[in-house]
């Protein structure tokens, strides 16, 4: 049954927080960019690449990213891209965990806010009607 008043909302919000931040701390090794496997054809007239059907060259992998704003390519033998594979996976899971507490931090975000405006008094914290945002009840000194 989901939670019915503020408080089990926000309890299970901070739940939800600590169970995806305990996940975190199961990914392992993080690494950024993609991994391809290529096949390539030579030059060399009578090679099996050219047959019918061709068998071309590979595979041979590479890994690609951007570093300081230039993309930087590096050839990888095959356990070499297994394992940026599993790295980059790595990094994609651990992206996708951090969206997941932002979207829970901000809802639990919004009933903190709602929990802590319900418990000023109304006379002393009022909104601006002109901007919306509040606005102490204290006058303010003259302009001269």
């Amino acid at each position: 049954m989901p939670p019915t008043n503020t408080a089990e909302r926000l309890a299970d919000y901070e739940q939800k927080y600590r169970d995806l931040a305990a996940e975190l701390a199961t990914i392992g090794l993080i690494h950024s960019g993609s991994i391809t496997r290529r096949y390539t054809r030579c030059a060399t007239p009578g090679c099996k690449c050219h047959a019918d059907p061709p068998q071309p060259h590979g595979p041979y992998y590479q890994w690609t990213a951007k570093v300081n704003g230039k993309t930087v390519t590096r050839r990888l033998n095959e356990s070499e891209a297994d394992l940026y594979q599993e790295w980059i996976a790595n990094d994609r899971r651990l992206r996708h965990i951090i969206q997941q507490m932002r979207q829970i931090a901000a809802k639990a975000t919004e009933l903190k806010l709602k929990q802590a405006a319900s418990a000023h008094s109304p006379s002393r914290l009022h909104l601006n009607p002109r901007t919306g945002n509040r606005a102490s009840t204290r006058s303010r000194p003259a302009k001269p």
